[in-house]
């Protein structure tokens, strides 16, 4: 029985892992998005629209709990620091 409960323990702790790895993996992508799409300088206006869209992308993420409440306020920091 012991054995059972640490096979099921550690199949979890593996599982959770994988789902870090695979949202940190998104993440990333998201980012590189951000990375790939950012334009030439332009007015203020533009740039806050941008903001909005991508605030509004992790807003999304977070909605369906592919962002954590702390995950999603730390990329929110990260791209209010950007602009």
């Amino acid at each position: 029985m012991i054995g059972g409960a640490g096979y099921y323990a550690g199949k979890r702790a593996q599982e959770a892992r994988e789902a870090d790895y695979e949202r940190d993996a998104r993440i990333a992508e998201l980012e590189q998005q951000g990375a790939t799409q950012q334009r030439p300088a332009a007015p203020e206006s533009a740039g806050s629209n941008d903001m909005i869209v991508q605030l509004e992308k992790l807003g999304r993420l977070k909605e369906q709990g592919i962002l954590t409440d702390a995950e999603f306020e730390e990329q929110k920091r990260k791209l209010l620091a950007a602009s």
